[in-house]
């Protein structure tokens, strides 16, 4: 037995049962929650209750006034007099609170829909008040109730069904068995007087009746089951029609592979393969079989539901699960649209505010447009924070048009993504507006020579987040630009070019050396380095008078920052060279002799000819 025959089989399992059983009645949910409505709406008519007593206490006492007027002796006129002005207020009091019963009625129809009296498929009327303890609800089930049990009866004819008044009610029963009473109240609700309102609702319980019986006879019964056994067998030749279609493709899918269908090529590359191809595809048609299938079987089932008076209220239901979305999605689609217009008109504007920015960013970045006290390396730092602020304002500006977007779940979603993403990039965030701050600070560029906090190096890279610096061993470091901004920087390169940057190193030299000599010497030195310039000349420094020497410190200009370890190491190799064959001795960095003749502290070559001198 194959799948489709299974599935058909517990289909017509299914409507037989519904049809032997019967469905519960399907506004029972509904029901409830409009009697809970009218309850509460019931809790909120004291007022209306107290009006209805105050009236009712002021036709007792009007009764009694009339009363005492007519036992009134004719020669008493002043009394006469004043029991008639009393009526009069009475009467007009009570004209007051008719008006105001009817005011307080007409607000709670805003609010109280009324309880349904739904003894089969259709609602017949619809209960407002309470009546004792009954409330509305009970009052509506337990209508429905008689109405069921009179139609059910096989002894009831519509006709003997008659209503009359009995005191101030009138009742609607059939011999001694009572249907529906209503009072002035119910009437007061419906805006119509109470023997008007009991003949309306007598011909409507006929009505009822009349119709389920003709609608529940054993000739429409047949036919309706007549009529869903040829549903199902077209359902069936559907379902089996389109198996079948499915089955046909595939065979040609396979047959085809290779030669009609020979995969995707992109540039060369196979991205999807013959064999894979034919699977996506048998996938794609077998979903499509599938929804077809589902989608037929669907809308049929509301059509052999509406055959029975005990389904047919879920026609509706089933035909508003599948079309309402629909009607729902169209509605939106096209209340959106203007929406929608005006968010395009609102990107199209922005896009070319954006295009404007970008044309005045690249003329300052290439001097083109100068602006007095804007270089131009902000250009490109400038123009991307002016991005960011329009299109966040864009955001700003496009949000109440984006739809759903005065939902709470919308908002909730959108709290909960800005708290998410201000906790998770605190840290990359205090990087970018650090990375901002030393673009404008302009405390160095690419290429220059710097000294952030312990780290030497050159600056290679620039970016949002990090300062990449390449020390002198070749090694790269990548800084965190919260770091940089909380380190002191010294650039060697900002003026290196119109000025000069000045090196300098210390030297130390005894008493007995003239210090004329000694600033000679350095200043000699110095001009023997490379990349050392002349001028600015080379100046000397003399920085302390310390217990055994004196310090001295060469200063001495390059344009060369970069080479900073390289001048260093020839401008203390040229110092020594210098002071050697001057036959004078480097005392660095402390030197404490007694002088018995030992051999001076020189190298070979320089201190030979002055140890001969001293011995």
């Amino acid at each position: 037995m194959t799948t489709i025959t299974k599935i058909f089989i517990a289909l017509l399992f299914f409507f037989c049962v519904a049809i032997a059983y019967g469905f519960q009645q399907p506004s029972q949910d509904t029901l409830q929650s409009r009697a809970d409505t009218v309850t509460a709406i019931n809790q909120r008519s004291v007022d209306l209750m107290q009006l209805m007593e105050q009236q009712r206490r002021d036709s007792v006492k009007r009764l009694a006034l009339e009363n005492q007027l007519l036992s009134l002796q004719l020669n008493d006129r002043q009394e006469n007099q004043r029991l008639v002005a009393e009526l009069r207020v009475l009467q007009s009091r009570d004209s007051i609170l008719l008006a105001r019963r009817k005011q307080k009625v007409d607000s709670l129809k805003l609010l109280n829909d009324g309880v349904p009296v739904i003894p089969f498929r259709d609602t017949i009327f619809r209960i407002y008040t309470s009546l004792g303890s009954y409330t509305a609800k009970d009052r509506a089930m337990a209508i429905e109730e008689r109405i069921r049990n009179l139609a059910a009866n096989l002894d009831f004819q519509v006709d003997s069904l008659r209503a009359w008044e009995n005191e101030n009610n009138w009742i609607i029963a059939w011999n001694d068995q009572m249907i529906i009473s209503f009072n002035d109240q119910d009437a007061l609700w419906t805006n119509i007087d109470i023997a008007s309102l009991a003949a309306m609702k007598l011909q409507e319980i006929k009505a009822t009746i009349t119709k389920h019986r003709e609608e529940t006879s054993l000739k429409n019964l047949l036919i309706s089951l007549s009529r869903a056994a040829l549903i199902i067998t077209v359902l069936s030749l559907l379902v089996i029609g389109m198996s079948r279609l499915a089955t046909w493709t595939r065979r040609k899918l396979i047959v085809n592979r290779g030669k009609r269908l020979q995969g995707v090529q992109v540039r060369g590359y196979q991205l999807i393969s013959p064999a894979r191809q034919v699977r996506i595809l048998w996938i794609i048609i077998t979903a499509v079989k599938w929804i077809l299938i589902l989608t037929v079987i669907y809308l049929a089932l509301p059509m052999m539901l509406n055959l029975f008076p005990s389904t047919r209220g879920y026609t509706p239901v089933l035909l508003g699960y599948f079309l309402n979305p629909l009607r729902d999605m169209g509605a939106s689609i096209v209340a959106y649209f203007p929406n929608l217009i005006t968010i395009i008109v609102i990107c199209v504007v922005f896009r070319y505010a954006l295009k404007v920015l970008k044309f005045f960013a690249g003329e300052l970045r290439t001097g083109a447009l100068h602006i007095p006290g804007f270089f131009p390396d902000w250009a490109l730092p400038t123009y991307h924070i002016l991005r960011v602020l329009l299109l966040a304002f864009l955001m700003i500006v496009i949000f109440p048009y984006l739809p759903g977007s005065d939902s709470s779940i919308f908002k909730g979603v959108s709290v909960f993504i800005g708290v998410l993403f201000t906790f998770s990039s605190a840290g990359a965030l205090g990087n970018i507006v650090a990375g901002l701050v030393l673009t404008y600070m302009r405390s160095f560029s690419l290429g220059d020579r710097v000294k952030i906090g312990d780290l030497s190096g050159d600056i290679i890279e620039k970016s949002l987040l990090v300062t990449r610096i390449r020390t002198t061993k070749n090694e790269v470091i990548s800084v965190p630009n919260s770091q940089v901004m909380n380190s002191h920087t010294i650039n060697y390169s900002a003026d290196s070019q119109e000025k000069g940057l000045i090196i300098h190193t210390n030297l130390t030299m005894s008493y007995e050396t003239r210090w004329q000599t000694v600033h000679q010497l350095a200043i000699k030195a110095a001009l023997r380095v490379e990349f050392i310039e002349a001028e600015p000349a080379p100046f000397v420094l003399q920085n302390s008078l310390d217990d055994f020497y004196i310090t001295y410190q060469i200063n001495a200009y390059t344009k060369h920052p970069n080479k900073q370890a390289q001048i260093y190491s020839e401008l203390h190799k040229s110092l020594m060279d210098v002071f050697h064959e001057a036959d004078i001795e480097l005392l660095s960095p402390h030197y404490n002799a007694i002088r018995d003749g030992n051999k001076r502290d020189l190298p070979d070559a320089f201190g030979t000819k002055s140890d001969d001198k001293l011995h």
